[in-house]
């Protein structure tokens, strides 16, 4: 029976479908990284405030990587280059949402608009992670150690959203409400799109990779497509919407280095 709990599985049961899974979430989550502490580092004086805070979600991400590397060395298996089709967080730059990695090499500090930008994308983004997540501890929080690092990651992708819901209201009250609303519409709109081309990129690599009959291939197409008429038509403004999070404050610590148990 063709389920979401099945696909997972297959992909975790082979070493190059897993190896390739890994690899791209891997290469995304390092992406993520460089890219927060760059904003850190260039942070305008303004709002120095928050730089330890971006500089805690990079390291986030970079121990989110990590996490996905040891996972494969686990089996004996090294990374593979991810697809250009597949990395998300390169045609998100392409499409022109977020902060250029031009701007980012630059040392010049970055503006409070930046900033702005900046948290708006992280959170369209960060909704998207935290609802991957939760989907793969759904179906992959009982095996051992997949289970423990997909419940690690997923703690830390809520946290992420929780600190962008709270730091945009707070910079909304400062009078960037307006510039929020426009960023946040515009990137909610093209992450959807980079979205369901990352997602028939994939899954077309997996389907050659596990030998998929193209009627499961094309039924699986199908729902990317549907989802993405869904979001289209509405599902897109969940990501723009803001409301104070349960858990303030969900970045103002330092980094955990739990990944370390996985290596």
């Amino acid at each position: 029976m063709l389920s979401a709990r099945s696909i997972f599985q297959e992909i975790v049961d082979s070493d190059d479908a897993f190896r390739l899974f890994c690899s791209i979430a891997a290469g995304g989550e390092a992406q993520g990284g460089w890219e927060n502490g760059r904003i850190a580092a260039l942070a305008p004086e303004s709002m120095s405030a928050l730089a330890p805070k971006i500089a805690r979600h990079g390291a986030d991400e970079d121990k989110h990587g990590r996490i996905f590397r040891a996972l494969l060395k686990k089996r004996g298996l090294d990374l593979v280059e991810v697809p250009a089709e597949a990395d998300y967080t390169m045609l998100l730059e392409r499409r022109g949402v977020g902060l250029s990695h031009r701007t980012l090499r630059s040392d010049e500090r970055l503006s409070e608009r930046d900033i702005v930008v900046y948290l708006a994308h992280s959170r369209v983004t960060e909704q998207r992670a935290s609802g991957q997540m939760n989907t793969l501890v759904r179906y992959l929080g009982d095996q051992p150690d997949i289970g423990r690092a997909m419940r690690m990651i997923c703690r830390d992708e809520d946290d992420h959203l929780a600190y962008c819901h709270e730091e945009l209201l707070r910079l909304a009250a400062r009078g960037h409400a307006r510039t929020i609303h426009a960023v946040l519409r515009e990137s909610a709109l093209e992450e959807i799109r980079v979205y369901r081309e990352v997602g028939l990129a994939v899954m077309a690599r997996m389907g050659a990779l596990l030998g998929w009959p193209p009627g499961k291939s094309a039924l699986l197409a199908a729902g990317i497509h549907g989802l993405y008429a869904y979001e289209r038509a509405g599902g897109w403004r969940r990501s723009v919407s803001l409301a104070m999070p349960e858990r303030r404050n969900a970045l103002g610590g330092p980094a955990t280095s739990a990944a370390a148990e996985f290596a």
